[in-house]
C-alpha cells in the first residue's frame, strides 16, 4: 500500500521505538490495567516499521528507567506501567488532548530557584522538570510560564522532591520591554514554529489521504495514528498554551493543533479496533 506517512528516521527524530511504545501504553494500556503482552507490542510495532529486536531493546530501557515493570499473566510474558509510568502518562493526557490557551490577563507564573554547585544533579533535574512543564527561560534562575500551570507545577515539583530549591510567584508584566518580543526569546519561538511546520508538512498529506479513502484499514490507521501522536506528544509541553496576543501572527501551532484534532477524529477509532484485534488472544 502506498502511504504518505512521514519517515520517523528522517523527518521526525523523536520517533524512536521507545517513544512509540510509550505512545501505545498511553493510548491503550490503561484499559488493560496498564499491561500489554510482549507479543502484542512486537506485532503492533512491526506494523509501524520497527523490528522485534528494537522493540525488545526499547522495552528493556523503559524497564530500567522505571516506566515499565515485567509481569506475567496466565503464563504470558508482558509489561505493565509502573506507578511512575502511570503518573507520567496522566500528566500528559490533559496537555496533549485538552490543551488550555492562556490569556495575558491571567498573568504569569515565575519559578525563582537556586541550587548549590555541590548539587548539580538536582539542578539538572529541576531544569529538566521546568522544561518539561513548558517554562520559558528569563534568566539562569528565573523561569516563566502561563499562570494556569501553577497547580501542575506545584504537584510535579513536590513529587520529584525539588521544592526546597524553588519559590513560585504569580506575576503580571508591567514594563518595560515589548512582551511579544521577550516571549519569543524566552521560548525560542522560531524553533518551535519550525517544529509545528514540520508536523503539518508531514501529516497534512496523511489526513487528506484518509479523508479520500472509502474503506478503513485498521492496521494502517493504527500505524499512522501512533506515528502522528508520537510526533505531536512533545509539542504541547514546549508550547504550554501561550496567549495568542504574544505569539506571532499566523502562528503555525494553531494549524498544527487543528490537524492533530482531525487525525484523532479520523484514525483513533480504527486504531483502537486494531489493537483490540491484535491483543485478543494474548491472555487465555
Amino acid at each position: 500500500m502506498t502511504t504518505d506517512r512521514a519517515t520517523p528516521a528522517t523527518r521526525l527524530p523523536s520517533q524512536q521505538p521507545r517513544a512509540l511504545i510509550v505512545t501505545v501504553y498511553g493510548l491503550y494500556a490503561r484499559e488493560t490495567a496498564g499491561w500489554l503482552a510482549v507479543a502484542t507490542l512486537v506485532r503492533l510495532l512491526d506494523g509501524v516499521g520497527v523490528e522485534e529486536p528494537a522493540v525488545r531493546s526499547a522495552i528493556s530501557r523503559l524497564k530500567r528507567r522505571g516506566v515499565l515493570a515485567a509481569r506475567t499473566r496466565a503464563g504470558v510474558a508482558g509489561y505493565e506501567l509502573s506507578p511512575a509510568g502511570r503518573a507520567i502518562l496522566a500528566e500528559g493526557d490533559q496537555r496533549i488532548f485538552q490543551r488550555v490557551r492562556a490569556t495575558v490577563g491571567e498573568g504569569w507564573l515565575l519559578a525563582v530557584f537556586s541550587v548549590p554547585e555541590s548539587e548539580r544533579r538536582r539542578r539538572h533535574q529541576l531544569r529538566a522538570r521546568l522544561t518539561w512543564l513548558g517554562f520559558g527561560t528569563v534568566s539562569a534562575g528565573v523561569w516563566v510560564a502561563p499562570a494556569h500551570l501553577s497547580a501542575e507545577t506545584t504537584e510535579v515539583l513536590e513529587r520529584h522532591e525539588l521544592t526546597e530549591y524553588v519559590d513560585l510567584f504569580r506575576a503580571d508584566h508591567l514594563a518595560f520591554g515589548d512582551l511579544r518580543a521577550e516571549v519569543s526569546q524566552w521560548w525560542q519561538l522560531d524553533g518551535l514554529a519550525a517544529m509545528y511546520e514540520d508536523f503539518t508538512a508531514a501529516f497534512a498529506p496523511v489526513l487528506r489521504r484518509w479523508q479520500r479513502r472509502r474503506t478503513t484499514d485498521d492496521g494502517a490507521a493504527f500505524a499512522d495514528y501512533v506515528t502522528a501522536l508520537t510526533a505531536w506528544r512533545r509539542l504541547p509541553f514546549l508550547d504550554p498554551g501561550l496567549p495568542l496576543d504574544v505569539l506571532p501572527s499566523k502562528w503555525p501551532g494553531a494549524r498544527a493543533g487543528h490537524l492533530f484534532e482531525g487525525l484523532t477524529a479520523a484514525l483513533a477509532p480504527a486504531a483502537h479496533r486494531h489493537l483490540a484485534a491484535v491483543s485478543s488472544g494474548d491472555v487465555p
